[in-house]
């Protein structure tokens, strides 16, 4: 059986930088398991699953369009620290927040008496990503896994909808 949209791939994975520098892996976990073509994997990642099959490994270099995005200057705002009164803010700290646009995630990426820099960019944003991939299952999705957009465990999904 060969990817295709609304199939439940397992796989394992290794990504990191194009430079080396480790940043995420399943390896030593559980893999992990999405209905393909449902956008739950970066566009270039499942752009280069289609096709694959059971027991396939393989390495794709994805441009920054294709993952997270470049990065935008204009994410990056210092606003008063006032704003945050009541709150105990740390560099390294994400959280939502309330912008023009609608709720985003941000970081806060510096921060002194007077101000906190925020970043609203995602931290992965701007980087070239190499993904090391071993597709360990393919299989049909069920109605009710299409239905909610997800895979279910064993024991269904656990929530509802």
């Amino acid at each position: 059986m060969q990817i295709a949209d609304n199939l439940v791939v397992t796989l394992h994975y290794t990504v990191k930088t194009a430079e080396g520098e480790a940043i995420d892996s399943s390896i030593d976990k559980e893999p992990i398991s999405f209905i393909q073509g449902t956008k739950y994997m970066i566009a270039g990642l499942e752009d280069e699953l289609y096709g694959k099959e059971k027991g396939n490994t393989f390495e794709v270099t994805i441009a920054p369009d294709k993952a997270y995005g470049e990065r935008h200057d204009q994410l990056v705002q210092q606003v008063p620290v006032s704003m945050f009164e009541g709150m105990d803010v740390e560099v390294g700290m994400s959280f939502r927040a309330t912008t023009d646009e609608g709720e985003q995630s941000v970081t806060i990426i510096d921060k002194d008496d007077e101000h906190v820099t925020v970043d609203g960019n995602h931290p992965l944003s701007g980087l070239t990503l190499v993904f090391d991939v071993s597709v360990e299952d393919i299989r049909e999705a069920t109605a009710e896994e299409l239905e909610h957009g997800h895979v279910h465990g064993p024991g269904g999904c656990g929530h509802t909808h």
